[in-house]
């Protein structure tokens, strides 16, 4: 005796596997697609630019709000470059440049600078400001007295002691957003980032011993 098929049974194996099929080749494209979007996301997060911190202190107001010297501005550029766009910071970075120290500070990496401000340069006498203006080893030795290389946190500054890339070394004191270096200079305007460094202005120059 012959058993007849139905055509119907016959016919649902080969609508699943069309089925499972279609669902594969489905998944293969939309797969590739969700992964090309999501990778420039991920590309994107890798790669962000330096972001400004919240600068501190009473003489972060006389930083320009936008553009050249702006804090913003600042984070995206090495710290000599950043120093060269700061109005407070002209006589800082022509002492630079005459101790050919531009492309060192550039070229650090998660250093602190303690920036003497124009106002800290004018209280030098004119004769003993030229003098070291003129004196390449020494004000070469004065200026990286105010580098230390490592990277100082605010919370660090209460109670520091630091060592410079002079070889000496400076101490930190204060609290909330008042800081003082060596006991002597005030720190005018704090924490301000830029692409290697981080920058304190500072409203006297540092001698070191």
């Amino acid at each position: 005796m012959s058993i007849s098929r139905n055509p119907r049974s016959a016919r649902g194996p080969r609508r699943s596997r069309a089925r499972r099929a279609a669902v594969a080749a489905c998944a293969a494209v939309v797969l590739p697609v969700s992964l090309g979007v999501l990778a420039p996301q991920a590309a994107a997060s890798t790669t962000a630019s330096p972001t400004a911190t919240d600068p501190f202190g009473p003489g972060c107001s006389s930083l320009p709000q936008q553009g050249a010297g702006s804090a913003a501005a600042m984070a995206t550029q090495p710290v000599a470059t950043a120093a060269s766009q700061n109005p407070e910071l002209s006589t800082l970075t022509a002492a630079l440049r005459q101790a050919g120290l531009v492309d060192t500070l550039n070229n650090a990496k998660n250093s602190t600078v303690f920036a003497p401000t124009n106002a800290a340069f004018a209280k030098i006498p004119k004769a003993d400001l030229d003098a070291l203006l003129a004196d390449k080893a020494q004000l070469k030795k004065v200026l990286t007295y105010h580098v230390v290389g490592e990277k100082i946190n605010k919370s660090q500054l209460a109670n520091g002691s630091f060592t410079t890339l002079e070889g000496g070394t400076l101490t930190t004191s204060g609290s909330g957003s008042s800081f003082k270096v060596n006991g002597t200079a005030n720190i005018v305007c704090g924490d301000i980032t830029t692409s290697n460094a981080t920058v304190n202005l500072i409203d006297t120059v540092l001698m070191p011993k």
